[in-house]
């Protein structure tokens, strides 16, 4: 078989691992969001609410644009593992920063910065393991 056979293979065990990710990871951020909105944690920001089917959305636009990351990396890197779980850790630390500085209550913030990083910690490792070393 040849290179470009398993390479072919390989990114689309990729893409279908990630788009399962996805969906899981949609529906975790929702959950948090519906959870901790029925505890009493506005989904407001700068005055206007975010509905919890938002949550889901933008997860699944971001955890796609990851999954094409690491579709490309596994194509064209030396180390497609570290380069992806390098890349997304960084672009998960920097999705924190607009809701540090939200017009939010504390809470709200802390709510949004939970469920990016419930997000990633569902999608990067499934993604991450399908990745050559």
């Amino acid at each position: 078989m040849s290179t470009t056979a398993n390479t072919t293979r390989a990114t689309t065990s990729t893409i279908g691992t990630g788009v399962v990710a996805t969906a899981a990871a949609s529906a975790a951020t929702m959950a948090v969001a519906a959870a901790g909105n029925a505890a009493g944690i506005s989904l407001d920001v700068g005055g206007a609410p975010i509905p919890v089917a938002g949550f889901g959305v933008l997860t699944t636009v971001f955890s796609l644009i990851g999954v094409a990351i690491a579709a490309l990396l596994s194509r064209f890197a030396r180390h497609p593992r570290r380069a992806f779980v390098r890349t997304t850790v960084v672009l998960t630390m920097l999705s924190l920063v607009p809701d540090v500085i939200a017009d939010a209550s504390p809470a709200t913030k802390a709510l949004l910065m939970l469920t990016h990083l419930v997000a990633a910690a569902i999608v990067i490792p499934a993604v991450a393991r399908r990745l050559a070393a």
